[in-house]
């Protein structure tokens, strides 16, 4: 008697045109740019709009820390809204309502701590929008469409980052900050008619009446489905590893300074990393193979961090810059990673599970640039960012080692031929 054997499809890499053939993939690729462009644009509106105001470096910094405390202390409790209500409603509702509060922002009758409670709103509103992106893209591209769905959503981020800046600056001195916020507002706008015309309707993950509505058992729940598990206790750590090998940008202004304190300098260096992140993310997404990005996730998490302990040779910028642009080519591993988390996590649990991991993301850079900035105080940029990399490589190292362990079981159960019971034909 022979025993069978049930193959499950080869592996196969989706490319870039069969993902941009997917036309509900296309109308969130389209209104996640608008977003993420009118982010840079809001940023830096704000910023010269609060210093403008004000004169003061202080409160123009705590303006922009407001980009970060919202989704920290509110984003695990409200990304629970998008395993509640249908996906799509919860992503227009957001829109049209920060759409709703940028356009308040630009009335220049707005005083100071008006500015700041709309900010904070308005960030607050990401949490549940990007929890309901990220959980509804596995239903719009599946298998390695996913994936290479996710590289391109990733090198969109990081490109807009690279030239958002640039060209926010340029649209301000143009228009003003005060038209630059309703250009703002527009965006939301038109994001909410692109997800109503492009994206079909979907029912809630959870029935209507089935239960009622308890964000904070919600979040408790989602706390629980992740940490409770080994294997996406797992990828949230690798996710969170990000906290180590951000920091170099939060001083790149510092750093700087080591050279020649030039604003050219400092667009140059806090270039370079989202520069390796967009190459890392091409070509781990196009030329690996969806099993080997698993194998190997592990040593490329150290190699996101690795590079930054040359920083402690005070190598001169060039070396520098490709340093902190091989760091961000390793921080490719967080693709495999998310993949892995969307496959384990089930459906109704996607919108809790991914707003707690980004909520966890943004704390850890947030809490690490802050700690950053505080030691290169007394001790300068150089050593922390080496320290940084010091203390990332051996968290990495930790979480390599773990991963070894457990990897060849999930690379079996997502890619790997099933066992099936003996046909009555084979014996």
């Amino acid at each position: 008697m022979v025993t069978g054997r049930h193959r499950r499809p080869p592996e196969q890499q989706a490319t870039y045109r069969e993902v941009f053939a997917v036309a509900e993939f296309r109308h969130l690729w389209l209104a996640q740019a608008l977003s993420y462009v009118g982010d840079q644009l809001t940023q830096v509106a704000l910023a010269v709009l609060v210093y403008h105001r004000t004169g003061s470096p202080l409160l123009t910094a705590l303006t922009y820390a407001l980009t970060y405390l919202p989704p920290i202390v509110g984003g695990p409790v409200l990304s629970g809204l998008a395993d509640i209500f249908p996906r799509r409603a919860v992503m227009v509702v957001c829109d049209v309502v920060r759409g709703v509060l940028v356009a308040i922002m630009a009335w220049a009758s707005v005083p100071f701590w008006g500015l700041c409670t709309l900010v904070f709103a308005v960030v607050l509103l990401g949490a549940p929008f990007t929890a309901a992106r990220a959980a509804l893209l596995p239903d719009v591209l599946d298998g390695d469409k996913y994936v290479t769905g996710s590289a391109i959503n990733n090198i969109t981020h990081q490109g807009t980052q690279m030239l958002g800046f640039l060209a926010g600056g340029a649209i301000v001195a143009v228009v003003g900050a005060y038209r630059a916020l309703g250009i703002d507002a527009v965006t939301f706008g038109m994001s909410a008619v692109i997800l109503l015309a492009g994206l079909r309707q979907r029912p809630g993950p959870k029935k209507a009446g089935e239960e009622p509505i308890a964000l904070w058992r919600n979040t408790r729940e989602g706390a629980r489905l992740v940490f409770g598990d080994p294997l996406l206790r797992s990828l949230v750590s690798f996710a969170w590893l990000c906290g180590f090998y951000v920091l170099p940008e939060g001083l790149a202004a510092p750093y700087a300074a080591t050279f020649d304190n030039s604003p050219i300098t400092v667009g140059l260096l806090m270039s370079a990393m989202p520069t390796g992140m967009v190459v890392g993310a091409f070509v781990f997404s196009r030329f690996v193979r969806p099993s080997n990005r698993l194998r190997a996730m592990g040593w490329m998490s150290m190699l996101a961090c690795a590079p930054l302990i040359g920083s402690a040779f005070h190598p001169p910028l060039p070396g520098v810059v490709a340093l902190w642009a091989i760091s961000g080519m390793g921080s490719a591993y967080q693709l495999a990673a998310n993949a892995a988390f969307v496959a384990f996590v089930p459906p109704e649990g996607r919108g809790q599970a991914f707003g707690l991991a980004q909520s966890g993301i943004l704390a850890g850079q947030g809490l690490g640039i802050l700690a950053g900035g505080a030691a290169a105080q007394v001790l300068g940029p150089e050593p922390v960012v080496a320290l940084a990399g010091v203390a990332g490589l051996s968290v990495a190292t930790m979480l390599a080692l773990g991963w070894t362990q457990i990897r060849g079981e999930i690379i079996a159960s997502m890619y790997e031929p099933a066992v099936t019971e003996p046909s009555a034909a084979a014996c």
